[in-house]
């Protein structure tokens, strides 16, 4: 898929507020509409069924109907199917989020993944342990310390390599502006790694944005077609 200078610059740009906003200033922080975490009731889904399916959208059924999936409970994420491929499906809620986005506590964020088993392993245990320390009831700047902490100490697995995951729910819910965004797969690479993969560059496919919080390069590449085969929206809008 090619690009223009000016579309590659629009979708990085847009790719790194959705998924690694830039901290905030202290103007900002008086503007953020999410100040605190909301009652716990907004971020569970109440039908088990339904966030199974939404879960599973992430990926194409032959991926997704093997796979184990995880849903959010009170007590943290549980598996309600297991699986047999080593996939690891499962609905992000905003807290995936660095913890310096302004929609950290959205909750109206949806965002369904569907992690390979590279990163179900290495990865996804960085999201769980974060929503522990969400449902303890920590601040940000405390999710922050113990993340930064369990990764000093090595209590997080060192980020195995070929891990990636999919994102081609149709009904992802990423940003209050990025609702269904794009078919997408992301690819996690440790440390900032964006120069050697060419990423952010004209006519390249590859978009690429750093997680410092989470010590990875995030590669991602945008799909034609959702996961149940219907089409993407255009990348020339």
């Amino acid at each position: 898929m090619r690009k223009n200078n000016i579309e590659t610059a629009a979708v990085a740009m847009v790719i790194s507020i959705l998924f690694l906003g830039p901290a905030c200033t202290t103007a900002q922080a008086a503007k953020v509409p999410y100040p605190a975490m909301a009652p716990l009731d907004q971020y569970l889904i109440s039908d088990q069924k339904a966030e199974i399916a939404l879960a599973r959208s992430a990926a194409p059924a032959s991926i997704s109907d093997a796979a184990e999936v995880m849903v959010l409970r009170r007590d943290g994420y549980a598996t309600a199917v297991t699986g047999s491929n080593g996939f690891v499906c499962i609905v992000e809620r905003s807290w995936a989020k660095p913890t310096d986005d302004a929609e950290f506590w959205n909750s109206r964020i949806r965002a369904p993944h569907c992690f390979n088993p590279a990163a179900a392993r290495t990865f996804l245990p960085i999201f769980l342990k974060k929503t522990k320390l969400v449902l303890a009831g920590k601040s940000r700047a405390q999710i922050l310390a113990d993340i930064t902490s369990a990764l000093e100490k090595k209590e997080l697995p060192a980020l195995a390599p070929g891990a990636m995951v999919y994102m081609m729910g149709k009904q992802q819910y990423l940003s209050d502006d990025d609702k269904s965004w794009h078919p997408h797969v992301m690819f996690y690479v440790s440390g900032d790694a964006a120069k050697s993969w060419g990423a952010n560059l004209p006519g390249s496919p590859v978009i690429a944005a750093s997680d410092p919080q989470e010590r990875v390069t995030i590669f991602m590449v945008v799909a034609g077609a959702w996961s149940d085969g219907t089409p993407g929206p255009s990348m020339q809008h």
